[in-house]
Parts: structure tokens; sequence; C-alpha cells
């Protein structure tokens, strides 16, 4: 089968793109490098894999990369809380204009859709288990915060929409807080961050109080999941949770890196106003219900939190390595 997978440079998309060549099948990436790196891909050189440069709002990029294409992994997004704050229009132009454009080419070329959205959708809903049919609980369209929950919304409902009206066979899967190796604190986010501060024995910022709360999942768990839910037909037209089992909040996330990595790192709180530009809001909790995915596809996810940690922290001292760097690019078609 050939596979586009749109931010396929990214973290989670260089990780499925290892898992679909691992099977055998072919994979093209289209990524403008805005936020993916071709370091991301360092290892993973297949004569199956080809690289587009481009942006999911060029029309003539996303034209090259879809031919003969069987299926599509929508990854392509503005991504991370600081980025999505200090970039919103940029955000909003990528996450709206340019899932419409995929979806499009997706019809045109007859190709599966399996759109990667976000429990960011959830908004503020702080319920004990969120389900797929849970309500949303926005704060102002004018905090760029629920600008971003509102275009994945809009993501959501165009996928719906195109399989309803143009019989496109497309799938949805809301991630709950995926990390692993590759992933970058860049963004924001908050694993690779304080493991980061942790091995330089540098304070671990905590924003807030600390008391916010979240369940992490695995990108080893997460990217087999994705595939199976894209090969079932019963979730066409559907969104389907993919998070992690246990709640922990951000305070003692940090007190458990500290303790796992023997880090001599201090805890510092940090208020929000002195950690992001205006238009931030947080959420105290985010818990899924991932039953939905249990009885589709056997979800169940089974890395814990300290192998989490630990898998991260070595794939971050990894790459600190001076030699860990560069890419077999004699391996892979590269077309910029």
């Amino acid at each position: 089968m050939k596979n586009l997978i749109t931010g396929g440079a990214g973290f989670i998309g260089s990780h499925l793109t290892e898992f679909l060549l691992n099977r055998g099948d072919d994979v093209v990436i289209l990524d403008d490098l805005s936020t993916g790196s071709l370091e991301n891909l360092a290892g993973i050189a297949s004569e199956k894999l080809r690289f587009f440069s481009g942006s999911v709002l060029d029309q003539e990029a996303l034209q090259h990369a879809f031919t003969g294409v069987d299926r599509v992994f929508h990854l392509a997004a503005a991504v991370g809380v600081k980025r999505i704050v200090e970039e919103p229009l940029e955000s909003l132009r990528t996450n709206i204009h340019g899932t419409e454009n995929v979806l499009d080419a997706a019809c045109e070329a007859h190709a599966s859709v399996l759109l990667v959205s976000t429990s960011e959708i959830y908004g503020k809903n702080t319920s004990d288990s969120l389900s797929e049919d849970a309500d949303r609980v926005l704060g102002s369209p004018l905090k760029s915060r629920w600008t971003y929950a509102a275009a994945k919304g809009i993501d959501e409902s165009f996928a719906h929409a195109y399989w309803q009206s143009e019989g496109l066979p497309v799938a949805i899967v809301r991630l709950f807080n995926t990390v692993g190796p590759r992933q970058t604190g860049r963004y924001g986010m908050v694993v690779p961050n304080l493991i980061a501060q942790a091995l330089d024995d540098q304070p671990l910022t905590v924003f807030g109080d600390g008391r916010q709360t979240r369940c992490f999942s695995y990108v080893g768990d997460i990217v087999p999941a994705i595939v199976r839910i894209s090969e079932t037909p019963q979730a066409y037209g559907q969104a389907v949770n993919l998070g992690g089992k246990r709640e922990i909040s951000i305070l003692e996330l940090a007190e458990r890196i500290i303790a796992l990595l023997g880090s001599q790192s201090t805890i510092q709180l940090v208020p929000y106003e002195e950690a992001y530009a205006d238009g931030f809001e947080d959420m105290r909790r985010r818990v899924p219900n991932n039953a939905k995915a249990a009885a589709m596809v056997g979800f169940d996810p089974a890395t814990e939190l300290d192998e989490i940690i630990r898998s991260v922290a070595a794939g971050m001292e990894d790459s600190r390595r001076p030699d860990s760097h560069g890419y077999a690019e004699s391996r892979m078609q590269l077309h910029r």
C-alpha cells in the first residue's frame, strides 16, 4: 500500500513512517519542516520512502505528493500551545485551509484518510472520563488557545461532511498528550521540557500551581492503533479517542522525573502570565475514555509512565551526542 503522511517529519509522523515502512508499505511524506525535521527520519533510510518539501496550503505540492496514493494520514498542523498562542493567524490557516485541501485532494485521488485530531477540542470540559460525544466547553474565541480548539473542531466537521456528502472514507483520532522520543519541548510540550531540564540539573518549570492533570500516552502504543483504525471501515465518519490510562498532575510528573532520572533539579512554579503571551488559558483536567478504541481495535496502552520517561530521556541523551546527527539521504528520494 502507498501511504501519504502530511507532517511526516514531525514527532508522531516520523514514528508512523517507521512503522509503515517496517510493514513493507510505501510512504510519501509532505512536510514544510516548519516544526518537523529531517533529523526525525535519521536511521529510517529506505527506497520505499519519498520526501516532498512543501505545505498543505500549496496545491501544487499536494498534487505531486498525492500521485498514486492509496491512504492518507493527515498530521500536518500548527502544533504546541506556545506556537498556537503566539502565531494564531498562521495556525488557523494551516489547520483549517490545509485540512480542506487535503480532503479535496483525497477525494480526487480516491484515497482513504485518517485525520489526526486532538483532545484540545474538548476545551475546558473536566469530566471524569471524556467520551467521543462529550460536550465541548470552549472559552472566548478572542483567546488564541480556543481558536486552536475551534479550528480542530472545524477540521473534524469537514472530515465528517466529506464522508457524509462525498463518500470519502475518513476516520478521525483524537490524541491525548502523546509523548516519546523525538518530541521537542520547543513549542511548549511539557514532558520533553521537564526532562531536558532534569538532565541538565536545572529547575523544572511547572506552570500555574501544578495541580492540573493529564493522561500521557506513549507514541509506541498510539501509532499501531492509528493504523488499525485507518483500516477499520466502521471507523469511517467517526472520531475515536486515543490516550493514556494514568491521570497525573504536572507537579507529580515533575517530581517523578527528578526521582527517576536521579536529577539534582528543584521545582519552580511559574505563573501562566510569565510563561505565555496573552490569549493563554489552561485546562484543569483532561482524562480520556478509551472504551471505543478498545472495542473497535483492541486498544490497550501498555507502556507505563516510568518507561515513557526513561525512553524520552534516553532519546534526548542520544540526540545530544556529537555523532548522532546526519541523515542518509542516499536511501530516500528527496523532492524539494
